[in-house]
């Protein structure tokens, strides 16, 4: 007898094995035959092999929310997945829960956090000691798995007891305590653990006294203790501390928490079909989870399955950042609040919440208890989670609508009578409706690199190993320019891919658009209010989205556009006394903006509108959304400009964001109002509507106050000729008329186009994340792929973290599509009125193939080319028409294929 072993195709995965018959006595057909049975019983259970442009894994969890968990989001609805084996910690969102009003724009908030502990372990965690922390420094960032935070407070020279509780019970004959980040003599010194089950009688179970210090900060130790006994509630009371007036510590862990038990770990993020899996081996059982986020259901989903039955222990806790009031029944957790609590300030807009989690099971028991969910000896384990508000985006509605609890039922409920490989199914076939239109190959990498885990393919690009310190490559801004890292296009392509995986997470037909951090924070405070910053970010955020096939995605923008006009024009009027509208640099869902007013920023926002109709030609989409929103945005800078120098017409004082004098003329607005202006004209043509009004709008344009170039020959950023070629400045808000508008091109302006060239070269090619990006777009419009790709390489080397996140620092999202948006401008461009095939082309992709990329005019191409020459191209639109192509230096007009 023979024994034939075959095993599935995903590292971790699950294999069979089956027994034959000698196949000596068999016919070869008949042996064949059954191996190939075999081949395909195996390959219906395990998911495709997936190309390595297009997963990110990982052999360890993640520690870090921002450079290591990995995210999953449905648009509406988002998660950040950590992946430990004894703790798995996901962190969620939902894209309304927000603090703000009609006057301040506020901040996107963090929803709260699920815990799943195998095997029991910590539920809650106080300070009995009675010694109070700062809110972002409390006792329960003691136990929320990341060294980067901590508990900190004043001990007031008495002894701080922390006390855990874990209602399941737990053994522990070790523990671990992990250094805060700083102020060495903070740490602990001296301490004792007790025990109880009822909390009133404790037995002493380790003491330590005066233990030498951590060599280092965020170092984990591990102790152990003589234990044998379940206990439920356990107290650490620290004795002795070097510091006069603190005591601090990054992470207290019970039990044996570390991840070197578990064996063949993989955490791997498939973006290809939006699942994100965790697998590994420990005590002999092989373990799978699977977790996406399902936009046809609309929750989350959240499996734990094994090879062996009975393999699942432990607990399921909810914890909710804004004090809400959490219920545990049968097999449901169940948050909800209101965002008035924990105001400091009058908030006219307190929007309703709610967060439920339904747990199932095959085989084993789930019950709830003790404000938990516990769940025994289990085979298989579903989460099915789902949150939302009571954000409605009308005005006339005071932003209200109905409250979440009936529809997050609803959903649940329909989401929990359907069968798991339904879910899967249904999920990974919505996605990839979108996800599959675009297929690029940028070339094979001349090494091994695809078959590292992310971070080291990572690494070995940079060329250079990371490094924690202060002043890394995270800190900072600039590379070394020495590092030559490795070649490897198919990184390249995974950042790309990558980009727009997160921009369907984010982005969805109904919801709200993609802000700084697209839509994951774990912060109730996050950087830049996590908002909609309107002079550059969100814009940028959306400059890819119709080049790259996802015109979908754009939806959410168009709409929140619309839904806060009004907020925007009553505040215009009362601050200005126009008509139509302006914004300020901050701005949030509710319509209410804070920071400067940035008289250009809504015109910039009305190209996003515009470019979308460009490439789409969808005239339901320019009649109620593009012409209404870019004809009362020229009402407003029809009233609003002033007469300048020679009869010209310029903006009123500014800045030029985000630095500079205030002044009259700045070339962000002279660009903008231009583009405006422009847009405004092809759009009435378009419509056949208002001629007079276009003819007004037209005369307008011919007297603004143009680009001017300066005294070194750059093209200037203020009217009066300001620039200093030593600054460096992130932001290029005189290269709008370069990309991402038409004013400057090679072709028709070739004097200004060769200014812009001068300002770009003083500016350097090293800044944050996003500035990178718009750096490689500019050049690649000036016709210099080799430029471009340098500075796109660069981001790869110095803004990018393990987890593919762009870092500005820290996260901002608007660099990953930004990095996306400047690989479509190399390979297409479609601007000026003819489509470009490879414009920008760098000597790194001699030889490539791209398909679906789509063109202004409703067309989409394909191409491929070698030897940095184009091979093959098609161009395709819904009814065949005229198009002009740029292809090898040749220009012709052809006609465009049927879809």
């Amino acid at each position: 007898m023979w024994v034939v072993a075959i095993v599935g195709p995903r590292s971790g995965s699950q294999f069979q094995i089956f027994t034959v018959m000698n196949p000596k006595t068999m016919k070869l057909s008949i042996f064949t035959s059954l191996l190939l049975a075999l081949a395909q019983a195996v390959a219906d259970t395990a998911p495709p092999l997936t190309p390595a442009s297009q997963v990110l894994w990982y052999d360890a969890p993640a520690k870090n929310w921002e450079t290591e968990a990995l995210p999953i989001g449905n648009g509406r609805l988002g998660a950040m997945i950590f992946g430990g084996t004894q703790r798995e910690h996901i962190q969620f969102n939902e894209d309304s829960l927000w603090r703000g009003d009609e006057t301040d724009s506020g901040a996107s908030q963090a929803f709260g956090d699920m815990r799943i502990e195998f095997g029991g372990g910590i539920v809650s965690s106080e300070c009995v000691s009675g010694q109070a922390s700062p809110a972002h420094e409390s006792v329960a960032a003691s136990v929320d798995g990341s060294p980067d935070t901590k508990w900190c407070l004043e001990h007031h020279n008495q002894p701080v007891v922390w006390m855990g509780h874990c209602p399941g019970g737990m053994i522990v004959s070790s523990y671990a305590f992990t250094s805060a980040d700083d102020m060495p003599d903070r740490d602990p010194k001296s301490w004792s653990l007790e025990g109880s089950n009822d909390g009133q009688a404790w037995t002493q179970l380790d003491r330590r006294l005066n233990e030498p210090p951590f060599s280092r900060r965020k170092q984990r130790q591990e102790y152990s203790c003589a234990n044998h006994t379940k206990l439920q509630h356990y107290r650490f009371t620290f004795l002795e501390y070097g510091s006069l007036t603190h005591f601090q510590i990054g992470e207290i862990e019970l039990g044996k928490q570390s991840q070197t038990e578990a064996a063949t770990y993989r955490r791997n993020l498939d973006i290809s079909r939006a699942v994100h899996t965790v697998t590994y081996t420990a005590g002999g059982v092989a373990y799978r989870r699977e977790y996406f986020a399902s936009h046809p259901a609309q929750v989350m989903v959240f499996r734990f399955s094994a090879d062996k039955p009975g393999a699942y222990t432990g607990i399921i806790t909810l914890t909710d950042a804004h004090q809400g009031t959490l219920r545990v029944a049968g097999n449901r957790l169940t948050a909800k609040g209101n965002m008035s609590v924990g105001q400091v300030t009058p908030n006219t807009i307190n929007l309703d919440y709610e967060t439920q989690a339904l747990v199932l099971n095959d085989g084993g028991t789930v019950e709830a208890k003790d404000g938990m969910i516990a769940f025994t000896k289990v085979n298989t384990l579903t989460i099915l989670l789902d949150a939302g508000t009571d954000y409605l985006n009308r005005r006339s509605e005071n932003w209200r609508g109905a409250h979440p609890h009936e529809a997050i039922t609803q959903r649940l409920a329909k989401a929990a009578a359907t069968p798991y490989d339904q879910l899967l199914a249904a999920h990974i076939q919505d996605y990839q409706s979108l996800y599959n239109r675009l297929t690029l190959n940028l070339g094979a990498a001349p090494n091994a690199s695809w078959q590292l885990p992310t971070e080291r393919r990572l690494t070995a690009y940079r060329g250079t190993e990371l490094v924690a310190a202060k002043g890394s490559i995270y800190d900072g801004n600039k590379e070394d320019s020495s590092v030559k890292g490795g070649c490897d296009p198919g990184l390249e392509v995974l950042l790309f891919q990558y980009a727009r995986y997160l921009m369907i997470s984010c982005s969805r037909p109904g919801d709200l658009p993609a802000t700084l951090q697209g839509l994951w924070n774990n912060s109730n405070n996050p950087p830049w209010g996590g908002d909609y910053h309107s002079d550059v970010n969100v814009q940028m955020n959306y400059w890819f989205v119709d080049a790259a096939n996802l015109g979908e995605c754009f939806q959410p923008l168009s709409e929140w556009l619309n839904s806060i006009i009004p907020v925007r024009r009553d505040a215009t009027k009362k601050e200005f006394g126009t008509r139509g509208w302006m914004t300020r640099s901050c701005n949030g869902i509710f319509g209410g903006a804070t920071y400067h007013w940035v008289p250009g920023d809504a015109a910039w926002m009305a190209q996003n509108i515009w470019d979308h109709y460009a490439f789409s030609m969808d005239r339901h989409y320019l009649e109620t959304r593009a012409y209404p929103i870019i004809k009362e945005l020229c009402e407003f800078w029809e009233d609003f400009l002033k007469e300048g120098p020679g009869g010209t017409l310029v903006s009123p004082q500014s800045q030029s964001p985000e630095h500079g004098p205030f002044a009259e003329g700045n070339s962000y607005e002279q660009q903008l109002i231009y583009d405006l202006f422009t847009n405004y004209i092809e759009a009435s043509q378009a419509l056949g509507v208002d001629p007079e009004y276009r003819k007004k709008i037209m005369s307008l344009r011919g007297r603004l106050l143009g680009p001017q170039i300066g005294k070194w020959g750059q093209l200037q950023e203020w009217a009066a000729d300001l620039d200093d070629p030593k600054e460096e400045h992130r932001h290029l808000s005189h290269m709008i008329a370069v990309h991402p508008g038409r004013q400057i091109s090679p072709l028709t302006t070739p004097e200004l186009a060769e200014a812009a060239k001068v300002s770009m070269n003083a500016r350097g090619d090293s800044s944050t994340g996003w500035s990178r990006a718009w750096k490689s777009c500019i050049w690649a419009r000036l016709y210099d792929g080799n430029r471009a790709y340098k500075i796109l390489s660069g981001m790869l080397k110095s803004q990018i973290t393990p987890n593919l996140f762009d870092t500005h620092p820290p996260f901002q999202i608007d660099g990953n599509f930004g990095y996306a948006a400047g690989v479509c401008e190399m390979l297409l461009q479609s601007h000026a009125g003819e489509i470009a095939i490879l414009p920008a082309l760098p000597k790194a992709w001699p030889t490539g193939k791209v398909t679906g990329l789509c063109a202004r005019g409703g067309f989409i191409v394909d191409i491929q080319w070698k030897d940095g020459k184009v091979t093959s191209y098609r161009i395709a639109s819904a009814t065949a028409k005229a198009v002009k192509v740029r292809v090898n230096g040749e220009v012709k007009t052809e006609q465009s294929k049927t879809l």
